[in-house]
């Protein structure tokens, strides 16, 4: 672990900025501020009326994973302990944020897909009731990694959640019926949906799955009231169809022209170029503009297309209400090594070199934390969080990414020690941003790969990658890291590393702590300020979850996580798969010999709490 010193500039540029933020810039709710315990510092992101509940996966609509609670401190963590449990009975990747409203939990497992609700008012939160989608078997067969979910969303009433075979469905948050039913993903094709839906206002949002088998990607916006489809912005493609028109403005060059989402590919390959989306949403309501990233593009082999593939590896804003493109800006054009798009954007407003500015942060999977304007897709910094051998940083200039041409992949040729490897510096798994501390909590991988380019051809509903890849621990011989970022300094304030991939995400909280999990099944707290572990319990499973923090009706504060291994890394002990084979899971084999006989296959949501 190491640490830093003094952050004295900007804590003095907040108090300068503090006032004029206080008179309303942040619209900070009254109950979040009272229920702290302590001062916010004036940039957090909005925050609900009522943080005692998690009504989304990314808790707030600025991603922030932040509770404002704070019964639970860094000085009476140890005597955390669990209140109760509950068993999913579905033994595969337990990806999902539990989603707490109006006091009751409900739980979105793996395929098949039921969706659980526990009455939290009762002691041991017995189940209210359970929804069975029944999605196609096939479904299982299609999804390149492991048959997860990453959970619902409960807006005015409903909640809305998806199944693996391509179906979005809203049920009656109160009785669990079925209000309505839409099919969006084409199975034969190759398309699945895993991602967790995000509502704005009337609109509930969607994308696919399915990039590693050649679909092409897209988001979806459907009436709440109704299901029906009110638009659809592919990733490739015509400028008609990817939703881009007068209103598009991006910021750099690169991405200005029209029809780039045809041109920047070989004849007709945008239609199975990938971009699929399937990671979290965020939303500026002053701005009315939602955010999120677009996978990598297929195949993975970058020989079979030149070009710099729009409208792939990188991230849009859209007006919810039309779909209307407003800019975009590409992390990884052409990318090379499976760097999808799709993490996370956390909306927070930082005084920025004696202005105050509305950025996203984005930790992205080509290792770079990401500083960019969201009115305008400026980036303002990007700073390597992990360790990189691939690219010697990104010109503030144009934007671009520089990349180190001896590691561009090859056709018939393996190209060694490859950092970051193709889950990239950061996969999914969602950071989370103190407003006490003014760190983003960044889960994340130390890895690095062996890869080699193949001849592919296209077969609907198959997969279509071109690559052979083989993963290992990066400099250190540890795989996993939780990384403490100062977004204004530009780095690494405190580093905790862990024998594997960290693929849980992190929930913070008021009360000066951080929540993570570890694939060998450790539920942790570390100090927020620090990075010293305080708390620690040993789950049935491995832990690759969303940690969420919420008021039970009894006044208490409460911490949930499910555990149960899978996922990307965690389907060789999920799907039973012989790591005697290298490339076992597309490449996990070398990198996780022997975790089948460390950790195994389960599915437990754990709830803790204080005595």
């Amino acid at each position: 672990m190491k640490s830093t010193g003094s952050r004295t500039l900007w804590l003095v540029l907040f108090g300068i900025l503090g006032f004029w933020f206080m008179l309303g810039c942040h619209k900070q709710s009254s109950s979040t501020s009272a229920s702290t315990g302590g001062s916010i510092h004036p940039y957090t992101a909005e925050m609900e009326k009522d943080d005692g509940q998690w009504v989304r996966a990314t808790k707030d609509f600025a991603n922030t994973r932040y509770s404002s609670l704070s019964q639970i401190t860094a000085q009476n963590v140890a005597q955390l302990r669990v209140s109760w449990t509950f068993a999913t009975t579905v033994p595969h990747g337990q990806e999902a944020a539990p989603i707490v409203a109006n006091n009751t939990m409900y739980l979105a497992t793996p395929w098949p897909n039921v969706l659980y609700a526990l009455d939290l008012t009762k002691p041991g939160a017995p189940l209210k009731w359970k929804y069975e989608p029944h999605p196609s078997p096939a479904a299982k067969g299609e999804a390149c990694c492991d048959w997860v979910t990453r959970g619902a969303v409960f807006d005015n009433g409903k909640l809305f959640f998806n199944t693996l075979d391509g179906y979005t469905i809203a049920l009656n948050a109160d009785t669990g019926e079925q209000l309505w039913r839409t099919h969006l993903a084409d199975l034969n094709n190759g398309e699945t949906i895993t991602m967790a839906p995000m509502v704005v206002r009337n609109h509930v949002f969607v994308g696919n799955s399915g990039g590693e088998f050649g679909v092409r990607g897209w988001l979806a916006a459907l009436d709440t009231s109704s299901g029906k489809l009110a638009w659809k912005a592919y990733s490739t493609g015509p400028d008609n169809e990817v939703l881009i028109g007068s209103r598009f403005h991006p910021y750099y060059a690169t991405d200005k022209g029209s029809d780039l989402g045809v041109k920047t590919w070989p004849p007709d390959a945008w239609r199975i170029g990938g971009g699929t989306v399937w990671g979290f949403l965020s939303y500026d309501p002053q701005l009315n503009l939602i955010y999120y990233g677009t996978a990598n593009p297929g195949p993975w082999n970058p020989e079979v297309r030149p070009g710099d593939n729009k409208w792939t590896a990188g991230m849009f804003a859209r007006d919810p209400d039309t779909g209307e493109a407003v800019w975009f800006y590409q992390m990884s054009p052409h990318d090379l090594f499976d760097w999808d798009g799709i993490n996370e954007d956390v909306l927070v407003d930082l005084p920025w070199q004696g202005q105050l500015r509305k950025v996203l942060l984005r930790p992205d999977r080509n290792g770079h934390v990401y500083v960019i304007d969201r009115a305008t897709g400026q980036v303002l910094s990007a700073n390597p969080f992990a360790y990189t051998n691939t690219t010697t940083g990104v010109d503030l200039r144009t934007g671009a990414l520089q990349r180190i041409p001896d590691k561009a992949p090859r056709t018939g040729q393996v190209v060694r020690n490859i950092c970051p490897d193709a889950p990239g510096a950061k996969d999914w798994q969602p950071s989370s941003f103190s407003p006490q501390t003014g760190l983003l909590y960044i889960p994340h991988q130390n890895m690095c790969m062996d890869e080699e380019g193949t001849e592919v051809s296209y077969i609907a509903g198959t997969p279509y990658v071109g690559s052979s890849v083989q993963y290992y621990a990066g400099p250190g011989g540890h795989m996993g890291e939780l990384t403490a970022w100062d977004p204004i300094a530009g780095k690494a304030v405190w580093t905790i590393k862990d024998k594997y991939p960290i693929w849980s995400g992190t929930v913070t909280t008021a009360g000066g702590l951080v929540f993570f999990g570890t694939m060998d099944g450790w539920f942790k707290a570390a100090d927020a300020k620090t990075g010293n572990i305080l708390w620690q319990f040993k789950t049935d499973s491995g832990i690759i979850g969303q940690p969420v923090s919420y008021r039970g009706p009894d006044g208490k504060q409460y911490i949930a996580i499910l555990s149960g291994i899978g996922g990307w890394p965690g389907s060789i002990v999920a799907g039973q798969l012989d790591t005697r084979d290298g490339t076992a899971a597309n490449g996990w084999g070398k990198a996780l010999p022997n975790i089948r006989n460390e950790v195994t296959a389960g599915g437990t949501l754990y709830v803790f709490s204080l005595p």
